[in-house]
């Protein structure tokens, strides 16, 4: 009798084959879900006696950038350092890694004004080998690049022997290869390349070549082609040895297959190659496998160590996150944290105890306590556990602790647009002005006057201040509303302090948010590049003024009390511009919520409005804030075109089949779609991140929409004629979140799962601790390891401990699972790395 499954006409399982067959279709559903997330972050710090370009006497003039490719796509670049052989560029990058990739490259060139700029050398890491490197600097030395070495992609092929009688009416062997298709072959000059392939049976003194046809505009061509090669035999051939070449020939027959871009008119480029040996088909009467192309071996040698080295600092992350439902019991452990008593026996507090000497550790709890609004009564707890331990109020969170942690990152993630709106413009007047601020006798430049300088310096930090004192609106009302806890606790812990609650704020707002981002506006997205050393210098006084003055703690101190004597004269200025009573307005009060981004200015070089067909791809500056969106011609020149923000129904992903272009997405509003784009596939990403932050909140937002373009009468993705026709693919999944936050809660906890593992050992030591203290009720005789952890009620954090642990053990039971599963070699998601030449 049929089951009824889901209204489905089903037959009912009930033989253990269809058991098996159901079991497998959904564990095969559940690595459907399984996402392989990858990040990198990272500096680059700096080069050390770079060679010469081209011959001896450019040298000295050596003016360099260094870039950052994700195989052959650019996708990071420094700005250029003036005449130097050892330039220190100390450009930090931080970037989402969208596609799959073989190799990560840092390219050093040479800027030339007249011609291409040219390379000096290259450092290349596999992305098998990165995690050799992860989270400490190495210094890497440079090595020529070679065109012939610029590879990436992957090729499918199938070879196999068959019998065939020749004229003569002898029995033979015909090689057959079938090149099947390509994947990731690079862009040539930004663009799809125009690939083909040429065939080759090689040995000692034979080479036979035959070639595909040339696919237009792919990285991803479809050859379908099949070739065959004559393969001679011994006259010993019998029946018994049959489809089998003489042993000898096999070991010196090899399959060749390069890679080329047509030119036309020009050389064609050189893609990759792969050899597979013959001898392979003695096992398999069929092989039919991916190989990575791989660069030919006989390209240009010369000594790295005449090339010069960089010394770079690499974090590469790559997270394997499972279906939801698997971090259902950890996610739910961490978000119960605030509700435990006391706070030290907490799922949360456990992992930031355990990674005290790891600080990125605490930012994935963080991002998941703010996603679910629980982070006000967890920071709560741990700083209440804090004070508690705290002896003098004018040490008030001035320490390395989880609370500290906590609201730095806190204050990183939901500050970020606030520190744009409120610093940004004065950052950029000061960087575009350069005036000279040195106030240190021992570094004045001949010609500088100390009072201009102090004048100077003193204007930049009115300046400053003003824009903070300015800023109640666009405060963020979390950061408030964790300022006013802070101070409630600090007065009720040192209730003698007429002071203590300010200083509580300021020890953040100041010391660790203003200060820190006036010192590194690179670091917080303020401005593009690390600035030059005398801006640095100017910007380093700014930012230790602002942290003296704004320093609550300073109100109970004497004026004489300043050690540099130039800080009397501008806490003067501060205390009769009423700046303190100014700040407390802006910290000290809850500012009106407000649904949209405010202004951020992000520019990219884009393609502009489709209009007139494939043809009218411009160059233009993207600019969004806020209000609107708008491209123009130049950079700082009147728009050509202005978009509100409000009128944007959607934001997506366009298929590359549409325009044959790569990194390209739409901006749906109430006119045509706006088509755009990107210089690579880490702004893509970037500017669908931006974009989507800026109109989440926007009422008509499209449920659907259509991933190609309309053109000749039909729209392609779906082929409705009607070109106001529905969309065909639901959009993406916008959170209407009060911060505005994008974050990804399964991610978030797969990273914490992994702080945890790799610090089973501490558990273990915890568990230990608490099960000694609970036994033993009399003096504790701490081991060192032990007095690491902060364990207020043992029987409670030992509970917990048992509970971390064998969430652990499921979860680390589901990778294994699919761990045993892994890609067969030779498959797409596991090719095989073939021979060089």
């Amino acid at each position: 009798m049929p089951a009824f499954i889901n209204g489905y006409d089903k037959p009912a399982l009930n033989a253990p084959e269809q058991r098996q067959q159901a079991a497998l279709t959904m564990a095969e559903e559940d690595d459907a879900r399984i996402r392989i997330l990858q990040s990198l972050r990272g500096k680059i710090c700096e080069a050390k006696n770079l060679g010469p370009v081209s011959g001896p006497n450019r040298q000295r003039d050596l003016c360099t950038f260094c870039t950052i490719s994700l195989d052959q796509e650019e996708v990071f670049r420094t700005k250029v350092f003036d005449k130097s052989v050892s330039p220190f560029y100390g450009e930090d990058f931080y970037f989402e890694i969208p596609r799959p990739f073989q190799c990560l490259s840092f390219y050093v060139y040479a800027k030339s004004v007249f011609q291409r700029d040219l390379p000096v050398g290259k450092v290349s890491i596999r992305k098998d080998d990165l995690c050799k490197y992860s989270g400490k600097e190495h210094w890497f030395s440079l090595h020529p690049v070679d065109p012939n070495s610029e590879v990436q992609g992957k090729v499918h092929l199938e070879m196999r022997l068959n019998e065939v009688i020749t004229e003569n009416g002898s029995l033979g062997q015909h090689l057959v290869v079938r090149i099947i298709e390509c994947k990731e072959l690079p862009l040539i000059s930004g663009q799809n390349c125009d690939p083909y392939a040429t065939v080759s049976l090689v040995g000692p003194a034979r080479s036979d070549q035959k070639k595909t046809k040339v696919k237009k505009k792919t990285s991803n061509p479809q050859f379908e082609e099949t070739f065959f090669f004559e393969v001679t035999r011994s006259s010993s051939y019998s029946k018994k040895s049959h489809f089998q070449v003489e042993e000898e020939d096999i070991e010196k027959l090899e399959i060749k297959v390069d890679l080329w871009n047509n030119e036309n008119l020009a050389q064609d480029v050189f893609l990759g190659e792969t050899r597979v040996p013959v001898k392979i088909l003695r096992n398999d009467h069929i092989h039919k496998a991916w190989y990575l192309l791989q660069p030919k071996g006989n390209g240009s040698k010369s000594k790295s160590d005449d090339l010069g080295s960089l010394r770079l600092k690499l974090t590469y992350i790559e997270d394997t996150v499972l279906p939801s439902a698997c971090y259902t019991p950890l996610c739910n452990l961490l978000l119960k944290s605030p509700d435990v008593k006391p706070i030290s026996a907490s799922a949360a507090h456990i992992l930031g105890d355990i990674c005290r000497e790891r600080y990125e550790a605490v930012l994935p709890m963080v991002r998941l306590l703010l996603h679910h609004n629980r982070f006000v009564p967890f920071v709560s707890a741990v700083a209440a556990l804090e004070l508690d331990n705290t002896q003098e109020a004018n040490t008030i969170f001035r320490g390395n602790s989880l609370a500290t942690r906590c609201i730095d990152d806190m204050m990183k993630i939901v500050g970020k647009n606030y520190l744009a709106v409120t610093l940004k413009p004065v950052i950029d007047e000061i960087c575009d002005s350069n005036k000279a601020c040195e106030i240190d006798p021992n570094k004045l430049k001949e010609g500088d006057n100390v009072e201009v300088n102090k004048e100077n310096l003193q204007v930049y930090v009115q300046k400053v201040f003003s824009s903070i004192t300015q800023s109640s609106s666009s405060c963020p009302p979390l950061m408030c509303d964790v300022f006013r806890s802070l101070r409630h606790l600090a007065c009720k812990r040192f209730p003698g302090d007429p002071h203590v609650q300010y200083s509580a704020v300021s020890s953040f707002v100041f010391l660790r948010f203003f200060a820190v981002a006036v010192l590194s506006p690179h670091s917080f997205q303020l401005r593009s590049h690390h600035p030059d050393p005398e801006i640095s210098r100017t910007l380093t006084l700014i930012s230790k003024t602002i942290q003296t003055l704004g320093s609550w703690g300073s109100l109970s101190k004497k004026l004489s009390s300043f050690k540099e004597t130039y800080m009397y004269d501008f806490f003067k200025s501060f205390q009769e511009d009423k700046c303190i009573e100014k700040v407390k307005k802006v910290f000290f009060n809850t500012p009106r919520d407000s649904c949209v981004c405010p202004d951020r200015e992000v520019q990219k070089r884009a393609q502009g409005r489709k209009r007139l067909g494939k043809r009218n791809f411009k160059k233009r500056w993207l600019r969004v804030t806020n209000r609107e969106l708008s491209y123009h011609k130049h950079k700082g020149k009147e728009a050509l075109c202005t978009i509100s923000v409000k009128n944007i129904q959607a934001v997506e992903k366009l298929d590359e089949s549409a325009f044959n272009r790569k990194n390209m997405f739409q901006v749906v509003h109430s006119e045509k779609p706006l088509y755009v784009q990107a210089g690579n596939c880490v702004e893509a990403s970037e500017w669908l991140e931006v974009l989507g932050q800026v109109t989440r909140c926007n009422e008509g937002r499209l449920a659907t929409f259509h991933p190609s373009n309309y053109t000749s009468g039909s729209w392609q993705c779906c082929k409705s004629q009607s070109n106001s026709a529905p969309g065909c693919k639901p959009c993406t999944t916008t959170m209407l979140a009060n911060l505005q936050l994008d974050i990804d809660c399964d991610r978030e906890t797969e990273r914490i799962f992994s702080f945890l593992s790799s610090n089973d050992t501490k558990l273990q030591n915890m568990e230990d601790a608490c099960a000694s203290m609970a036994v033993y009720q009399g003096p504790q005789r701490e081991q060192e390891e032990y007095s690491k952890f902060t364990i207020q009620e043992p029987k409670e954090t030992f509970q917990t401990l048992k509970q971390l642990r064998n969430i652990m053990e499921e979860l680390q039971r589901q990778h294994n699972i699919r761990n045993d599963t892994a890609a067969q070699y030779g498959s797409l998601d596991n090719p095989i790395v073939g021979k060089t030449s």
